[in-house]
């Protein structure tokens, strides 16, 4: 091989963890590709799992509450192998791989600590709540779609950004009265 060859030290035979520079807005296409090429050089027992971190975001779109799934680093892919000259090669000769991230253009194998926090191993998908996603801020001024409160119209008092939950300041009886609703109740005015 050339002076891009594989570092000696990590020819060890272990399995870890590596992350990829990859071209971003092709995440899904190269990792069917890394797959597809595995199993055409028999390579399986060479790899793990190649994982596209992403995260539960949920939305209000024209009044309707969505949950989607959004990259955590677009442009970037994590693969478990075993490194070795094989291996190597094949994962840099794929399409749209740019290299693996590390010193010096070195391969460097993540802590597992690491892999977790990127991961959220330390969760399950179905523990795992969904992010709220919102532009909201206080002081704007917003009319409640759903709820108890439906049709009210007031000004966000305050807004938890973790849980997304707002408080929002409505006239009842001639005084301001604050109500908590969800992001998703509410529309901007």
């Amino acid at each position: 091989m050339t002076s891009e060859s594989v570092p000696e030290g990590s020819q060890d035979g272990q399995m870890n963890w590596y992350v990829l520079k990859i071209q971003s807005n092709r995440e899904n296409t190269i990792r069917e590709a890394l797959l597809r090429k595995i199993r055409q050089e028999a390579l399986q027992d060479f790899f793990g799992e190649i994982v596209i971190p992403v995260e539960k975001i949920v939305e209000n779109r024209n009044g309707k509450k969505r949950v989607i799934e959004q990259k955590k680093f677009p442009g970037y892919l994590m693969i478990q192998m075993v490194l070795n000259d094989d291996t190597w090669y094949l994962v840099r000769s794929t399409s749209g791989v740019g290299d693996f991230t590390g010193s010096s253009g070195k391969p460097s194998p993540m802590p597992m600590h690491e892999v977790h926090a990127m991961l959220g191993s330390s969760k399950t998908v179905a523990e795992e709540p969904a992010k709220i996603k919102h532009d909201l801020k206080a002081g704007d001024r917003v009319k409640i779609i759903e709820g108890v409160f439906a049709s009210f119209d007031g000004t966000v008092g305050s807004v938890d950004a973790s849980s997304g939950k707002l408080t929002v300041m409505i006239e009842i009886f001639g005084r301001s009265t604050p109500v908590d609703v969800e992001a998703w109740q509410v529309e901007r005015v």
